[in-house]
């Protein structure tokens, strides 16, 4: 009688053995796809180079009928030949159902440029600069050092939050089965965001990151996307990891380094930010090896390029070599002349972008 009932059993698992020896090894999934990638890049020693909002607007222009539009324009593009690697969009206003974020950028038009960015072979990542929901002030209203205690569960704008965050979803959502950086809750060592470093306690900041993470993937199912822990650098490796949210959080580091000359000269500053960027990257790169995890410089720049020489002589240098998967400068705001941060056609210093666009080890599309 046993011998019979186990038979069956028996057959059954030969034949599944054998058809999972002979069948195909499962598709990865676009997470897994694009984590390799960037991965790989940073082990053959390549760093991407990406832009903000680089398809949306540039120096001098701005998509305006974006339904008909093919989102060919591009800065990086009209000054190399070549688009970024990777193009960063800001979620800044969809918390709210804005049409558009803080930056004015339809939601429309940031889905299908994310989309034919995705399509042309490119990297996308996404930031959020959320209105203040306990001072319906902006993201840099600091007037309240109560707003993360007051969204986490059982605080008053708890509910709201987790509206906020259904928007957010709803629009990542919408981009389909494609895998996106997703860089949430940057900076937050200084203290010029309402989650800052003197806005909140360390617990508070990890809650809300877990509680971020949480409802996007295991509530709304978008386990597409690699989560980017960004605090603003340089800080030491005790503070990288004093508000970090936990391996199980976090698929890739990053840290947001700027250079800013003041009154300092050019060579002075230069010299500073490019110290800062290795020391921050080498610290970042014994984490990664640690942790198993990728990482990048996801926020940088020169306002108005004021250095000829920044992108050969400064960040370059900085950045070849570090390990770092890729590296973002931000946005040429057309509607703010001084406010940018890659060349366009015609400006002065393109030839030195040209350069580094063109570096062995330098990424472009």
């Amino acid at each position: 009688m046993m011998r019979n009932s186990v038979l069956p059993l028996i057959l059954c698992a030969l034949l599944l053995a054998a058809c999972t020896a002979g069948g195909k090894k499962p598709a990865a999934s676009p997470k897994e796809v694009l984590s390799e990638r960037l991965a790989a890049y940073a082990a053959e020693g390549k760093v991407l180079y990406g832009h903000q909002d680089d398809l949306s607007y540039g120096h001098a222009w701005c998509v305006t009928d974006w339904e008909n539009d093919g989102l060919t324009r591009s800065d990086v593009r009209d000054v190399t030949g070549k688009y970024p690697a990777v193009v960063g969009f800001d979620l800044g206003g969809i918390e709210l159902g804005d049409s558009c974020n803080l930056d004015k950028v339809p939601f429309g038009l940031m889905r299908k440029a994310a989309l034919a960015h995705i399509g042309r072979g490119g990297i996308v990542t996404f930031s959020w600069h959320p209105r203040n929901p306990l001072t319906g002030g902006d993201a840099w209203d600091i007037s309240s050092d109560e707003v993360v205690y007051s969204i986490l569960e059982g605080g008053e704008k708890h509910e709201v939050f987790m509206e906020w965050l259904s928007r957010a979803a709803d629009f990542l959502a919408g981009l389909g089965d494609v895998s996106v950086v997703f860089r949430p809750w940057h900076e937050h060592m200084g203290s010029w965001f309402w989650w800052g470093w003197r806005l909140c306690s360390a617990n508070e900041y990890k809650a809300l990151f877990q509680l971020t993470h949480d409802y996007f993937v295991q509530e709304r199912g978008l386990t597409n996307l690699i989560w980017c822990f960004s605090p603003n650098g340089p800080i030491t490796r005790e503070d990288y990891l004093s508000r970090y949210p936990g391996d199980d959080y976090v698929d890739m580091l990053g840290t947001d380094i700027y250079e800013y000359p003041g009154s300092d000269p050019l060579d002075v500053a230069a010299a500073r930010y490019q110290g800062q960027v290795r020391e921050m990257l080498a610290t970042l790169k014994e984490l990664a090896a640690e942790r198993g995890k990728f990482f990048c410089l996801s926020e940088t720049g020169l306002e108005g390029l004021v250095d000829p020489h920044w992108w050969s002589d400064v960040l370059y240098p900085a950045v070849s070599g570090s390990g770092a998967s890729y590296v973002l400068t931000w946005r040429n705001a057309h509607d703010m002349p001084g406010h940018f941060y890659a060349p366009w056609k015609g400006f002065a210093h393109e030839e030195d972008f040209k350069q580094f666009s063109n570096k062995e080890d330098i990424v472009l599309l």
